[in-house]
């Protein structure tokens, strides 16, 4: 089976054979050459040199060299061939951080002249002019197109081409964003709001606040999913609004698929207070959880526009939706959870990104720790 679309298998003899092509007939047919070896990394290592060693006049007959591709032309080339292999969403977020950022910069120019220099004033214009204001990208974001632009090179190596650079070389300093979390009066304050104004909506802002669910999984959730009586909530699918490919008379579309990892297909325990007032106050429903009356259902920009409603209704501070989460992940953590448990109720692959993403202790749990150190250093 090749791995990422770079045309390397397993062979039935148990060998790993990696193929590359290395030059085209003047009708443009692809020739090909292989390389063998016994593992992944050895084939991949091999196939990598023999691209880099191939010469500029082949010595099979009636064949002619890789003419020089623009990046136009190569990232159009990429896009084709990663599209039947990926999501929807993830393919128009590529399409959309192609033609925002990379081709009014790139389009021209050659594969073999994209030097590291060139990609470094790119990346470094995108974070100080970038943007439709013309203030800059975040680190995030030109870290995410400096992603890209490698995955582009990497298939022009891949295709027979020669790259001036890979953009390995290049590094974008991360900044941290700020992580928002709902204070202990924070969260007493929304409760009592939600609790006595209880409709769809108000019940799917306590789903996520004690679940974690993601603003997407809320938006998707359908009574169905949700067992009363084995007490758990199935996570398989997510909503979004995407960016149409340009046919039709819409700019967007709403989206309802499966999430994009497997980890976050998952079925999480429902709190016993949170079924008991579900119970009570809708019974045999059907549809999707936030719809209400004639509505299909709430999408994810308006259910963050209702979310602020609240907040303002409450007198608080507003914040994103997002917060919900990271507020249950810390509250999880102050409680006791063990994080292996809690990684696998966010959906996360792994207990790191639990750690590092979503868990931060509040003042109040640090000063507890602190206090613990008293009877240690006390001087009778």
């Amino acid at each position: 089976m090749s791995r990422k679309g770079e045309n390397i298998y397993k062979r039935k003899d148990g060998r790993w054979e990696g193929r590359y092509i290395k030059a085209r007939t003047p009708q443009g047919k692809a020739v090909y050459g292989s390389v063998y070896a016994s593992t992944y990394n050895e084939v991949r290592k091999k196939r990598s040199q023999a691209v880099a060693d191939l010469v500029t006049d082949p010595s099979v007959p009636d064949i002619v060299p890789l003419q020089p591709q623009s990046f136009a032309k190569v990232s159009g080339d990429w896009l084709v061939s990663i599209q039947p292999k990926i999501k929807e969403s993830s393919y128009m977020k590529y399409t959309n951080l192609l033609n925002s950022y990379l081709l009014p910069e790139l389009s021209q120019i050659l594969i073999s002249e994209l030097t590291s220099n060139k990609i470094q004033k790119c990346c470094d214009h995108l974070l100080t002019h970038g943007g439709a204001d013309r203030e800059g990208l975040s680190s995030k974001t030109v870290s995410d197109i400096l992603s890209l632009l490698r995955n582009i090179l990497r298939f022009a190596q891949v295709q027979g081409m020669r790259p001036a650079a890979t953009g390995r070389e290049i590094a974008i300093r991360q900044i941290s964003p700020d992580t928002v979390v709902l204070s202990r009066s924070s969260q007493d304050i929304l409760c009592r709001y939600l609790y006595s104004h209880i409709n769809e909506r108000n019940l799917g802002i306590l789903i996520c606040l004690f679940t974690g669910l993601r603003i997407g999984e809320i938006c998707a959730l359908q009574w169905e999913d949700i067992s009363l009586t084995e007490g758990f909530i199935y996570v398989h699918q997510t909503m979004q609004r995407l960016q149409t490919n340009g046919s039709g008379n819409t700019k967007t579309t709403v989206k309802i698929s499966t999430p994009k990892s497997k980890c976050s297909i998952r079925t999480i325990p429902l709190p016993e207070s949170l079924g008991r007032l579900i119970a009570r106050e809708f019974p045999d429903r059907q549809g999707f959880v936030l719809a209400y009356g004639e509505e299909k259902y709430v999408e994810p920009r308006v259910m963050q526009n209702y979310f602020r409603y609240v907040q303002e209704q409450c007198g608080l501070e507003p914040v994103n939706f997002h917060a919900l989460r990271h507020t249950f992940a810390t509250c999880c953590v102050e409680v006791g959870f063990d994080v292996k448990s809690l990684s696998e109720i966010l959906g996360h692959a792994n207990v790191n990104i639990t750690m590092n993403r979503y868990v931060h202790p509040s003042m109040e749990l640090k000063h507890q720790n602190m206090q613990k150190l008293s009877g240690l250093f006390a001087v009778n």
